[in-house]
């Protein structure tokens, strides 16, 4: 009967020095402080944000991270489709231009380049 408790102490002390061991290799299991309103753990500007942003945006790593492999590959993904939507912007905003200024130039047929018949108010 003694033996048997020895070697159930010993099985106990073994378990308890595993246990700590994975408690200070991965941490304990709190969760992180939340951030403050309005800030992020990355860098990118305020305003608009371009393929080129996205490229250069890299996330800090931990021991319990992720596959950088990816996360790499949405982030060319999002920059790609970022540019393709930033170009489509700009033709359409290029050709809206061109289509005012082609509307300016022609000569309304009552004068008014308002349309609205004339009146004034």
């Amino acid at each position: 009967m003694g033996t048997a408790l020895i070697y159930l102490f010993v099985v106990v002390l073994v378990a308890a020095a595993f246990f700590g061991v994975a408690a200070f290799v991965f941490g304990r299991g709190e969760e992180l402080a939340p951030l403050a309103p309005d800030a992020t753990p990355t860098r990118l500007p305020s305003g608009e944000i371009a393929g080129e942003h996205v490229r250069e945006l890299r996330f800090p790593q931990a021991v319990r991270g992720y596959r950088m492999t990816e996360v790499d590959w949405v982030l060319d993904r999002l920059a790609e489709e970022l540019d393709r939507i930033g170009a489509e912007r700009d033709g359409l905003l290029g050709r809206v231009a061109e289509l005012e200024d082609a509307r300016a130039r022609q000569p309304s047929p009552s004068g008014d380049d308002r349309g609205l018949g004339g009146s004034a108010s």
